[in-house]
């Protein structure tokens, strides 16, 4: 039998499993394992829970191999409300573990979750119980199948598992978490939903029992149709998770699924494993070698078991988002602390005037106390401080490259724009000249002269006729208006020795 008590705690003797959204708990107690019907305050019961999928927020973050081991639950808590957008203002409860990689950076699993939804759940227990020692993120609660050997660790898996409050799908590789989501096909809402297609409210208890004996193959025509319908949707909803699973994680295919639910397997879910995922499934129904007389016991209750187990062994095994730790021993406590300094100084004081020596003794005690919390507060505060400096540092650096990049980035522009303009815009003044020329040809107006002085372009021209130098000037005009600034003849005269007029155009680019 694997399950054997943890001798590091010797106080601890029994193992208490609870279940806060069915409100079901369990005992293993003298080698049996039982329902238990309320919860009490006992210092020698270890009580474990878990957190439904749905009610966790999880990520996978990288962090460099050569930050410091006393930093890194900070600098996942960093990650943590980065990745995922936490609001800052709130506290939330965040742990990780983990996962073995070879690459530069170390991989981690988050798991976060809302203080305000564990004390809506668990609130309540504490006052029964004034503890709970374990509480589980529900995505690794298949963890001790592994690690007991009951699955082998060297293929991908896949675990489908309905509850009344959350139905989840959980994929494991090589007996490590790799993934997991909620659907939203639960048995309350598959109860919801079958109600919707008749119409009208059927009776609970009847949906359930007929669910749990008969499944998909009930001989009641109306449930199996209805039936039917409601799980098509469910396989192509896991059908889509799988897909994106396969892709996301590089998973070549699955070797394996099972399949289960709280209240016991449902027959005829294999047939649409097959049909939907063309995936072989099992029921999820293990042999735990737990001494129970019930005919069906959830099987998450169980897997809390043997996690509760692993933790009493090894702290690390396993993920814990408990907010209500059990109190530390008596001498142990800050209170008990103070309690036993202050009967010692009392019991010193009675050899001195009492008037003096109680009070002195008393505020030495806070005093010393009050020393302790500074110095923890002061260690905290220096730590934050430093890694805010460094967070500064480099947000700096990184201004400063950015207005460098940018200056070279803005002259590289400017060049490249100049180089286009010359190369796409300027035009030779060759080719504009060759055109005028060709133009004063066709009006009969020759040039005696060219002279050109940067921009601007003379020519002395010869006609018969003045006003031929005026339908000249305005075809030029009209035709070079976007190549041509300034156009305009200087001065016309007649040749006094023959019929000729000459004139000098000036004309600017």
């Amino acid at each position: 039998m694997f399950l054997k008590k943890s001798s590091s705690n010797s106080t601890i003797k029994n193992v208490v499993t609870l279940n806060v959204l069915s409100d079901k708990s369990y005992i293993f107690k003298d080698d049996t394992f039982k329902p238990l019907n309320k919860i009490s305050y006992n210092t020698a019961n270890f009580i474990t829970s878990y957190i439904n999928n749905k009610n966790l927020i999880t990520t996978t973050v990288n962090i460099s191999r050569s930050i410091p081991e006393e930093d890194i639950a900070d600098i996942l808590d960093i990650k943590a409300y980065e990745e995922l957008g936490l609001d800052q203002a709130t506290s939330y409860t965040i742990s990780s573990y983990e996962v073995e990689s070879a690459g530069e950076e170390r991989e981690y699993h988050l798991f976060v979750a809302e203080p305000e939804v564990l004390d809506e759940y668990y609130l309540p227990v504490k006052q029964e119980s004034k503890y709970v020692d374990l509480i589980i993120p529900a995505p690794l609660l298949y963890k001790p199948l592994y690690t007991k050997e009951i699955l082998k660790d060297n293929n991908t898996h896949c675990f489908v598992y309905f509850t009344h409050n959350d139905t989840s799908v959980t994929l494991y590789r090589n007996g490590e978490y790799l993934y997991s989501k909620s659907i939203d096909f639960s048995l309350e809402q598959i109860y919801d939903k079958y109600c919707e297609l008749v119409g009208e409210k059927v009776d609970e208890k009847e949906f359930f029992s007929i669910l749990e004996s008969e499944g998909l193959k009930t001989t009641n025509a109306d449930y199996q149709k209805n039936f039917q319908k409601i799980f098509s949707e469910v396989f192509i909803t896991i059908n889509d998770i799988v897909i994106y699973a396969k892709r996301a994680f590089n998973l070549e295919t699955i070797d394996q699924m099972f399949i289960g639910s709280e209240r016991g397997p449902i027959i005829g879910l294999d047939e649409y494993s097959q049909n939907y995922l063309g995936l072989h499934s099992s029921d999820f129904n293990f042999n735990y070698n737990v001494n129970n007389e019930e005919w069906y016991t959830d099987q998450l209750q169980y897997l809390m078991l043997l996690a509760s187990f692993e933790y009493m062994e090894d702290e690390s095994a396993f993920v814990n988002l408990t907010m209500y730790p059990r109190p530390p021993s008596f001498v142990n406590r800050a209170s008990g602390q103070f309690l036993i300094a202050t009967f010692a100084a009392i019991s010193l004081s009675l050899a001195y005037p009492l008037t003096y020596l109680v009070g002195s003794y008393i505020n030495e005690a806070k005093i010393y106390a009050l020393n302790i919390e500074n110095n923890d507060l002061t260690k905290e505060s220096t730590k934050y401080k430093a890694i805010i400096g460094k967070k500064k540092s480099k947000i700096k650096a990184l201004d400063t490259e950015i207005k460098r990049i940018t200056t070279i980035y803005a002259g590289k522009t400017k060049t490249l724009s100049s180089i286009y303009d010359k190369k796409v815009n300027y035009k030779l003044k060759s080719g504009l000249y060759h055109t005028i020329a060709e133009e004063l040809d066709k009006f009969d107006v020759h040039v005696n002269e060219i002279r050109t002085e940067d921009d601007t372009l003379f020519l002395s021209l010869i006609s018969t006729d003045d006003r031929k130098f005026t339908e000249v000037i305005k075809y030029i005009s009209e035709t070079h208006l976007g190549d041509v600034q300034e156009i305009d003849i200087e001065r016309i005269e007649k040749d006094s020795e023959d019929s000729y007029y000459k004139g000098l155009l000036k004309v600017v680019r």
